[in-house]
């Protein structure tokens, strides 16, 4: 737990204030290069083409990361684990700063920048909007991609589960997938799946306890949030209710306060604030889940 906790801190630190070492770094031209490898290795109709094709893909580099993670196990008094799972950490985290792009997005000048800014939180560029809806739901969905995902299996499994998530979504979606053959892109999407209900139930937990608990609960009952499925639509829909919910408040707030003559609520929050809340709320919902993680790594030392 206290390996995770301070390898979760140092990934968070770097990412954000060394942003071009973190892009420098975090890069996966090797697995495209690894996949588009593979493609050209098997013929149509192989298992490579099938549902469990993406298999073939992900094996060798966790397997070489497990080796490592157990061959560090123990030595230097757990000094050498520590580095090794900060180093996957922060390679899986991202790859590109959230909290940089939504800032990105809210300070673009003008429109046509904003659009062009935005384009950071889709993995199809021309699926970008500035309607308040998908804003929203896109940076809880990059938020559990970039960060909650990774930390969830990092958690789990250690370095090994961290790259497994990374390596999957990058199978499952953008540019990586491309090269997949179709059915092993679906098989993909299918593992992705499995990996991210568990953490999309978690997240949309803490978002329960640091909003508006009532109206999570309802956004996630009424969007199949206990339904026997591992579509997590239910963490976006809880997401849009919260940003809905706490919004209202503000700007009822507001209008209690101001006196006659002052500007309205509405026009206090200023531009894309459905896009500020939304990354509000992600940061206190990552902040529990370090809490939580503080408790168990106190309570260990207790015991």
């Amino acid at each position: 737990m206290s390996t995770t906790l301070i390898a979760t801190v140092v990934a968070l630190v770097l990412g954000h204030l060394a942003q071009p070492l973190a892009a420098s770094l975090r890069a996966y031209g090797w697995f495209g290069d690894w996949l588009r490898w593979l493609d050209e290795r098997f013929e149509e109709g192989s298992f490579w083409s099938g549902h469990w094709g993406v298999v073939l893909a992900l094996a060798p580099p966790l397997l070489l990361i497990g080796l490592f993670q157990y061959a560090l196990d123990g030595t230097m008094f757990g000094l050498a684990s520590l580095v090794f799972g900060i180093v996957v950490l922060f390679y899986a985290w991202g790859p590109r700063d959230l909290d940089l792009d939504v800032e990105a997005i809210i300070d673009a000048p003008d429109a046509a920048s904003r659009r062009a800014a935005a384009m950071s939180l889709w993995s199809e560029p021309e699926d970008a909007s500035l309607e308040p809806a998908p804003l929203v739901d896109a940076v809880f969905r990059n938020a559990l991609r970039r960060w909650f995902g990774v930390l969830f299996w990092f958690l789990l499994l250690g370095p090994v589960g961290a790259l497994l998530y990374r390596l999957t979504a990058l199978a499952a979606y953008g540019r990586k997938a491309h090269i997949l053959p179709r059915e092993t892109v679906f098989g993909a999407r299918a593992l992705l799946s499995v990996l991210e209900w568990p953490v999309a139930q978690l997240m949309t937990l803490a978002l329960a306890i640091v909003g508006n608990f009532d109206t999570v609960l309802s956004a996630w009952r009424t969007n199949g949030g206990a339904a026997a499925s591992l579509d997590n639509r239910f963490l976006a829909a809880a997401g849009r209710a919260s940003v809905n919910t706490e919004l209202a408040e503000q700007v009822g707030e507001y209008e209690d306060e101001a006196g006659d003559g002052e500007a309205g609520g509405s026009e206090v929050l200023g531009e894309l604030p459905e896009l500020r809340d939304a990354m509000s709320l992600v940061w206190r919902v990552l902040l529990a889940w370090l809490a939580v993680l503080a408790l168990f790594v106190i309570a260990g030392y207790v015991n």
